[in-house]
């Protein structure tokens, strides 16, 4: 009566809290996980959950659902991943290169993850800030760059992870509190407190200054996020970073933030993998353990 689909669609539904998103990431529209969600409360004559809520509310009958799925789809995932290494023989190697200073918080739960169910794939990380990594990946240097900055390259593919927001955080009594959205002369006359890579590969300059022809009064740097939020707290100046990374700051209300423009900025992280890697049966399984992960434990992100 309950079948494997239905189960992914409840689980997409309590990880996602909205229709909308849960179609995104188990990649149906809306209206075909409406029908699986009716088919699925016509077969059991119950409802699942409470319509129009926000995050979605489930009843009795949809949590004890929620929880068989916890318990089964792992289950097949593993299994899956068995099967590959069987089938496969897959040994191979992935080493990883970052571009993002803001990444680690969801890397390395995504590589522990990993490593558990392929222990016998070589595993190295390493940052990208002082050489150029994608034409180390297209050498095969490296095997895969996470990176928000995909270039078009001839045997390169870039794989979407995920979707964010870069906001402006700021301390809160900074002057810039009252604007309800950001506008890029707003900036003008401020402190802007960045990682330490170059400007044109930064999203604030790249999708909301430059176009405006806006240079902030000055640019101060610093590897490390935490820093850059003692900074921003105690007023040094003001920083653009993504809504995930800041989220933890904003919730202990050490700092507060405001989009850019009326829009907001929304940025893509890729992983760029050569294409002979593509359909490599660790290889999916790594972007998907990402994908996973991040949906789960990164606040205010969307399927890209």
């Amino acid at each position: 009566m309950i079948e494997l689909r239905h189960l992914k669609t409840l689980s997409a539904l309590k990880d996602a809290g909205s229709l909308v998103e849960a179609a995104e990431r188990i990649h149906l529209t809306q209206s075909a996980l409406s029908h699986q969600i009716k088919d699925l409360e016509d077969r059991l004559d119950c409802s699942l959950f409470i319509r129009k809520t926000k995050p979605i509310c489930f009843t009795s009958a949809g949590q004890r659902i929620l929880t068989l799925a916890d318990d089964v789809l792992p289950m097949i995932r593993n299994a899956e991943r068995d099967i590959a290494r069987l089938a496969g023989g897959e040994a191979g190697r992935l080493n990883i290169c970052i571009e993002c200073h803001s990444c680690f918080d969801w890397l390395m739960p995504t590589i522990d993850h990993f490593r558990q169910n392929w222990p016998e794939v070589e595993m190295d990380l390493t940052t990208g800030f002082s050489f150029q990594p994608l034409p180390a990946l297209a050498r095969g240097d490296i095997d895969l760059v996470v990176t928000a900055d995909p270039e078009e390259r001839t045997g390169i593919a870039y794989i979407p992870l995920f979707t964010y927001e870069s906001v402006l955080a700021m301390s809160k009594q900074h002057q810039l509190v009252a604007r309800k959205a950001i506008q890029p002369q707003d900036l003008e006359h401020q402190t802007l407190i960045t990682y330490p890579v170059e400007q044109h590969r930064l999203d604030v300059f790249k999708h909301f200054l430059d176009p405006a022809g806006v240079e902030p009064d000055e640019v101060r740097t610093s590897e490390l996020t935490v820093m850059i939020m003692q900074l921003v707290a105690s007023g040094r100046g003001v920083s653009a970073l993504p809504n995930w990374a800041i989220h933890q700051y904003i919730e202990q209300e050490y700092i507060t933030s405001r989009p850019l423009g009326e829009k907001g900025v929304w940025c893509t992280l890729y992983a760029a993998i050569r294409e002979d890697q593509k359909d490599s049966d660790f290889m999916v399984d790594f972007l998907n353990t990402a994908k996973e992960i991040t949906f789960r434990n990164l606040s205010g992100i969307k399927s890209a």
